[in-house]
């Protein structure tokens, strides 16, 4: 069977599990995948970066990513608890500095540790926790199945169009095997999703569909390309082994990471 074929069916099965936890599961279970997919990209991206020869706290950075979406879950629920969201950012920047004030070595490294473990609570934590803050909107999972839907259409439509027709090298020094054509084929798709399923999902009107869709294809791509490069650096071709044809988690979500803060921000201003 063929990575094309693989990728396909594992694609159809992530589908069909995408909508139970969208639609039928409680928001709390819907916030515990969150939770768990966050801690297996932490974990994957410092496991990377330990590939590159750099120390990480890579088990505190996983539970203090981990954290994010438990706080924005407990700060929507209890008003009172609203603060917790910041104040875990500020204390997880103390305890960066704080770990490598205790370590035994005599490394050269610090800056370097301190900013990436940072950066990934950033990048893959508070990224991706958007997914929380959206769920809880007024009709929370039909933006969320949207989001998807117009984000992974542009990763996969890139995909088959690249594969068929794809001919002139998008950055080969990043993803050698993305295309031109496959970037603009996957974008037309993912637009031409969001116009037709985002009256039906969202009720917004063309002109923010048709914006929206502009805006989300595009930075899925760029999503994509963003883990791209940090694999390309650490010489791995993939986050993990967890589904084939894709690779592991952070594969999975890469093109989300940017597209679900910028979602919701539109959503919440416009």
């Amino acid at each position: 069977m063929n990575k094309f074929i693989r990728r396909a069916i594992v694609s159809l099965i992530l589908i069909f599990f995408v909508a139970i936890i969208t639609y039928i599961l409680p928001y709390w279970l819907f916030c515990l995948v969150i939770v768990l997919l966050v801690a297996f990209g932490q974990f994957e991206f410092f496991k990377l970066v330990e590939n590159r020869g750099i120390f990480v706290y890579k088990y505190f950075g996983t539970v203090v990513g981990a954290l994010i979406p438990i706080v924005i879950f407990m700060g929507g629920s209890l008003p009172e608890m609203k603060n917790l969201e910041p104040m875990l950012i500020v204390v997880a920047s103390l305890l960066a500095f704080t770990l490598q004030f205790i370590r035994r070595d005599n490394a050269r490294d610090h800056l370097v540790s301190m900013a990436l473990t940072l950066f990934s609570l950033f990048y893959i934590g508070w990224f991706f926790s958007f997914f929380v803050k959206l769920r809880a909107l007024d009709n929370g999972a039909n933006l969320v199945a949207f989001l998807i839907i117009v984000t992974k259409s542009a990763d996969m439509g890139a995909y088959v169009i690249g594969n068929l027709f794809g001919k002139t090298e998008l950055l080969p020094r990043i993803s050698p095997k993305k295309t031109k054509e496959g970037t603009i084929g996957g974008i037309l798709i993912s637009l031409a999703l969001a116009l037709f399923v985002g009256k039906f999902l969202t009720g917004f009107s063309m002109l923010h569909l048709f914006v929206i869709g502009l805006i989300m294809s595009t930075l899925g791509q760029v999503g994509d390309l963003a883990e791209s490069l940090i694999k390309r650096d650490c010489n791995v071709k993939d986050s993990g082994r967890y589904f084939a044809g894709i690779g592991g988690v952070l594969d999975l979500i890469d093109s989300l990471l940017f597209t679900a803060p910028v979602f919701y921000f539109y959503v919440k201003t416009f």
